[in-house]
């Protein structure tokens, strides 16, 4: 061996160590790696910084931020909530739909964000079925993965042996060219779940409770919001059009307050889908067709709506909508929170309506929890005492501004939070269109598929699918993002000093008298181990190389040993630490490390035989 080789294998071998044992961030471990390989002139400058300009890490940018889009409009919420009712109260058949629900939107968006979107209903799920979410949770994790070998862009490790194809001149995939194998991987995992399953915990062990303040939810629920909330329309022949909600003055003549107004962003469009969410403020002016979301007592709210002649929706016209609920207190725009008063609060002894919240912090005061009485009529009037609970509603950034504001007021919980939690449902046809459109692009390549995904990113971004570029950028896992581009080089440094083609000597001396379908497992079986340690991205960029030189020794075709690098990087179950949605679903499962080993490693196994027969079928050697 000679001395580059050497330093590149040991650069290797200390950042698998660091990898595994998880006290360095794997950022930094790539990075580190990155420097050391330009530092001994392994590597040229060039060379070290060519994986953050590589396709792969430009593809996985956008991607993050489409799978951004499809989560923050609701899309894939609405869609997983739908096809998971028609798992029923059945556990075998919720296992069934949950695996095939995750994995069909796995196939599209990272595994992290679907186990992410989907915990929370698969939990609610379970409980309404009287169901141990930790029967539950597990499949939904591994499913994630398994969706990944669906597509080309379901997991990094696809678009990694894409590239090294195309680098080594052989022909690229075709964005569905992972989707016999992936059916393949799916349906072992499902019938195989259904045998492990008896693993996995069956005693319900009690429930996580909410942490950090209650949920927007819980809130609108606790102060009985919808009792009081009604929807009033403005007619053509309304007096109160044209005029500011100064001018009107309902607050003081009818002790209602105006929350929210809904108003059509177009004539073209007669239904209440597509709309603009705004928080009432004094100098708003009232519309015709404009629906004002009133708070108060009836009888005042049909007071006010006779005075004027407006129409009151819940008894009357069809908002072409569901009635008013809590979802209605909070939009992407518009939140509520909760607000405690501090000791040496100056607004203790004030009348509410002395108080200057609306003018000083622009949010409406909805209630007031006073021990065990909750206030919600003739607030104006009411004097603010020590330990009271305001509820108020304003839109998120004034909202903000007042969890700032700590002398006076403090603000339970994370709004914040809270607010990213809340989804644009009236953008998720866009979102769905946007998807669609880039599968298209990918399927008839068109144009490069790097290209298709930035159209689609960008469009993201371009139609609010995305709330902002700020919002954009946080879409983005940059660890993972760092990872890939700081180890691509080192498959460059691999191939450079000759170690890719030393390993695969190994391998082939070693397993290739057996014949092709021994290296194959060779390969697939020492990925599969490797990746119980370090990320499947860094494992498939480090034995995609090694692969193909070992199937180009052999003198067999690349594709199934590359595959096998692909798949034996993603199915990795054995370990809660191998990936993200593993980690995700821990806590919520109350599983133990033992949980993981039972189910988890039988899994991965019968994968791994399971292609073994079936890869040399769909990629002849």
């Amino acid at each position: 061996m000679n001395g580059p080789m050497i330093i590149t294998l040991s650069v290797l071998a200390v950042a698998s160590v660091l990898f595994m044992s998880g006290k360095v961030r794997s950022d930094l471990v790539a990075i580190g790696v990155l420097m050391v390989l330009m530092l001994t002139d392994i590597l040229s400058p060039a060379e070290a910084l060519s994986g953050f300009s590589n396709s792969v890490v430009i593809m996985m940018i956008g991607l993050f931020v489409v799978g951004g889009g499809i989560f923050q409009t609701g899309l894939a919420k609405m869609a997983s909530g739908k096809l998971l009712k028609l798992g029923g109260g059945s556990e075998t058949r919720l296992l069934i739909m949950i695996m095939l629900v995750t994995s069909l939107i796995g196939g599209f968006v990272s595994n992290t964000g679907t186990v992410a979107v989907m915990l929370p209903i698969v939990v609610s799920l379970a409980y309404s079925a009287e169901i141990n979410p930790g029967r539950l949770l597990m499949p939904l994790a591994f499913a994630s993965s398994l969706g990944g070998m669906l597509t080309l862009i379901g997991t990094p490790p696809n678009l990694v042996i894409q590239e090294t194809l195309i680098n080594a001149g052989y022909e690229r995939l075709s964005f569905f060219a992972f989707l016999p194998i992936g059916l393949v991987c799916l349906a072992t995992g499902i019938l195989a779940i259904l045998f492990l399953r008896r693993y996995l915990p069956s005693n319900e062990e009690g429930r996580t409770g909410n942490q950090g303040g209650r949920s927007l939810r819980e809130l609108a629920k606790q102060y009985r919001l919808t009792q009081n909330l009604y929807r009033i329309q403005v007619g053509a022949d309304s007096s109160i059009r044209s005029k500011t909600l100064r001018e009107l003055d309902i607050p003081a003549r009818f002790e209602i307050n105006i929350i929210e107004i809904r108003r059509k962003m177009s004539a073209k469009n007669q239904f209440f889908k597509t709309i603009n969410q705004e928080i009432a403020g004094p100098g708003t002016v009232i519309e015709e067709e404009d629906i004002l979301y009133v708070n108060g007592p009836f009888e005042r709210a049909s007071e006010f709506a006779e005075t004027y002649g407006l129409v009151m929706l819940d008894q009357g016209v069809p908002e072409h909508r569901k009635r008013a609920e809590e979802s209605q207190y909070a939009t992407s725009d518009v939140g509520i929170a909760e607000v405690m008063l501090t000791p040496s609060s100056r607004l203790i002894g004030r009348l509410v309506k002395h108080s200057g919240f609306r003018e000083k912090y622009r949010v409406n005061i909805l209630g007031i929890q006073r021990k065990e009485q909750y206030l919600l009529h003739h607030l104006k009037e009411e004097k603010m005492r020590f330990g009271d609970a305001l509820l108020v509603q304003g839109t998120w950034k004034d909202i903000a501004l007042l969890a700032a504001e700590q002398t006076d007021v403090v603000v339970v919980g994370q709004p914040a939070e809270e607010s990213r939690k809340l989804t644009m449902d009236h953008k998720a046809p866009i979102a769905a269109g946007i998807m669609l459109l880039m599968v298209i692009l990918l399927v008839t390549e068109w144009i490069p598929a790097v290209a298709s995904v930035m159209i689609a990113a960008v469009l993201m971004v371009v139609f609010g699918c995305v709330r902002n570029m700020e919002e954009a950028y946080k879409t983005v896992n940059w660890e993972s993002i760092v990872l890939i581009g700081g180890m691509i080089p080192m498959s460059i440094a691999i191939e450079k000093t000759g170690a890719a083609t030393l390993i695969s000597d190994m391998l082939v001396h070693s397993l290739g008298s057996y014949g092709s379908l021994a290296l194959l497992a060779g390969v697939y079986f020492t990925t599969s181990l490797l990746t119980l340690f370090i990320s499947n991205t860094a494992c498939a960029v480090l034995f995609a190389p090694i692969a193909l030189s070992a199937a180009i020794q052999m003198g067999a075709s690349p594709y199934p040993f590359l595959f096998a690098v692909s798949i034996g990087a993603s199915m990795c179950f054995a370990s809660p630490f191998s990936t993200p949605p593993n980690a995700l679903v821990m806590s919520a499962g109350r599983y133990k490390f033992s949980h993981y080993v039972k189910v988890g490693l039988p899994l991965q196994l019968v994968i791994g035989l399971v292609m073994m027969a079936v890869l040399p079928l769909f990629f002849p050697f």
